[in-house]
């Protein structure tokens, strides 16, 4: 199919940027993990406060993003792309801007509430970071609407590469233990306003201006987003937020800290859902009206969900050289990696299967679906991280998404059924759990050259069977 060649061309460019950057930015992992010490809690802080921003992003954000695709896109009629652009814009500018000045007169207080008032500038700086993020994401999806994902991965690896050159340079040779993990908050701020500079094009289109009737329009069709949003980064954070407040152990920073750097080797799965994100949702709105469109979507499903688990048996494979990218006072936390990895494929899944809502204009669904499952991830977080700690919280996320993408697929067959290859789908899904099962029986009983050749060809015989039963014939 020309469309779904069109897909994982774009797919490709998005993924080597998110790939690649995200490849980068492990190097971040033993740096840090290195001069951070477990025992100190310093890389605990740093997963704490990324956590608080990723959350920050999506309330300042607001759904704006779909919401732009949605007005902007072909399916919409009587489009007006600019318009839309400049509203959504201005929008999101505005709340931005207001978010800045209300965390700068509350910095104090908000300080001592996250459990940083010896620290303000580190909340100060991510708060600023994030209100700039937030508005850069109009111009990125102008970006991905207008097709132009070479400059869309040009902007973010130089955002990475920038971020790198600029830690290494302050945590190797200028480093005051003083500041510690302040340095990543102040060069994030530094490196995410600096590539501002880069969107002058897109940023000249811009005319600030609010239409009122397309406002509320954008507002009526983004909120039930934003709820979706809120609830879909819970299910991603909301575990590193409360567990400082929740564990009853001692160190909980130090606990935390090990469940986020082993947490990182699982974001392999984040990488491939991202990519996959950015080339398929303009993809879908854009092709909503074409005949071939559901099997398309359904095409789409099984390729997604054959590659991620190529990429959880790869992971899972070579992971006695993989976990040397985080320091060895980390390793205790790499037995969370396969069951943080299997929840990302199942929220890519759920990813997936939301459009279903988002094509008829019911994205009030979305909100309910996501927010099941961050009460279910949230509920197990309180009852359990207190006795198991860290490991309740792999398992939370793995419940959540869990049951949002069962109840999303049992509703979507009724409100918009698409017809997925379910007899292939549990075929490689059946197929990897053995597979999976090989490697860790092989890792626990071979020696570790041995077990990595015998991984290896476990890992090569998945990928055949992905080559025969889909490449080979169909693209």
């Amino acid at each position: 199919m020309p469309s779904l060649k069109s897909l994982a061309r774009e797919t490709a460019i998005y993924g080597m940027s998110s790939i690649v950057g995200r490849f980068l930015n492990y190097l971040l992992v033993p740096l840090y993990t290195a001069k951070l010490s477990a025992a100190g809690g310093g890389y605990g802080v740093i997963t704490n406060m990324y956590a608080y921003t990723a959350l920050a992003l999506v309330v300042l954000t607001y759904g704006m993003e779909t919401s732009f695709f949605r007005f902007a896109s072909g399916q919409a009629e009587g489009r007006d792309v600019r318009k839309v652009y400049s509203n959504v814009l201005t929008m999101v500018g505005s709340t931005s801007l207001l978010f800045i000045v209300v965390v700068s007169l509350l910095i104090h207080p908000l300080s001592g509430l996250m459990g940083y008032e010896d620290h303000p500038w580190f909340v100060w700086s991510m708060a600023m970071t994030v209100a700039i993020d937030a508005f850069q994401c109009i111009p990125f999806a102008l970006l991905r609407l207008q097709k132009k994902a070479v400059k869309f991965a040009a902007l973010k690896l130089l955002f990475v590469i920038v971020n790198i050159g600029l830690n290494l340079v302050f945590f190797l040779w200028l480093y005051d233990p003083t500041i510690g993990a302040g340095y990543a908050f102040y060069i994030n701020l530094f490196t995410t306003a600096l590539i501002t500079l880069f969107f002058w094009k897109e940023l000249a289109l811009w005319r600030p201006s609010l239409d009122r009737e397309l406002t509320k329009r954008l507002l009526r069709y983004g909120w039930p987003i934003l709820v979706l949003g809120i609830a879909g980064i819970l299910n991603q954070t909301a575990d590193k937020i409360l567990f400082p407040y929740i564990y009853k152990g001692e160190g909980a920073h130090e606990q935390l800290g090990i469940y986020g750097a082993a947490s990182k080797i699982a974001m392999i799965m984040a990488m491939i859902t991202q990519a996959f994100r950015y080339a398929y949702e303009p993809f879908v709105f854009g092709r909503a009206a074409e005949k071939d469109s559901k099997q398309t979507q359904a095409r789409a499903m099984l390729l997604f969900i054959s590659f991620t688990l190529l990429a959880f048996l790869m992971v899972m494979g070579y992971i006695d050289i993989i976990k040397h990218i985080i320091g060895r006072d980390y390793w205790p936390g790499l037995r969370v990696v396969p069951i943080v990895m299997a929840a990302e494929i199942m929220m890519g899944i759920y990813f997936n299967l939301s459009f279903w809502y988002k094509l008829i204009d019911k994205t009030i669904w979305g909100a309910w679906l996501s927010g099941i499952g961050c009460v279910v991830l949230i509920s197990i977080n309180i009852l359990f991280v207190p006795r198991y700690g860290y490991m309740a919280c792999a398992w939370a996320g793995f419940a959540g998404y869990g049951v949002a993408m069962t109840l999303s697929w049992l509703l979507g067959r009724k409100y918009y059924p698409i017809p997925y290859p379910l007899r292939s789908i549990l075929l490689y899904v059946a197929v990897a759990i053995v597979a999976f099962g090989l490697i860790k029986f092989s890792s626990e009983k071979l020696s570790t050259i041995w077990s990595l050749v015998a991984n290896t060809i476990v890992i090569m015989l998945f990928a055949g069977l992905i080559y025969l039963r889909e490449l080979r014939v169909n693209l």
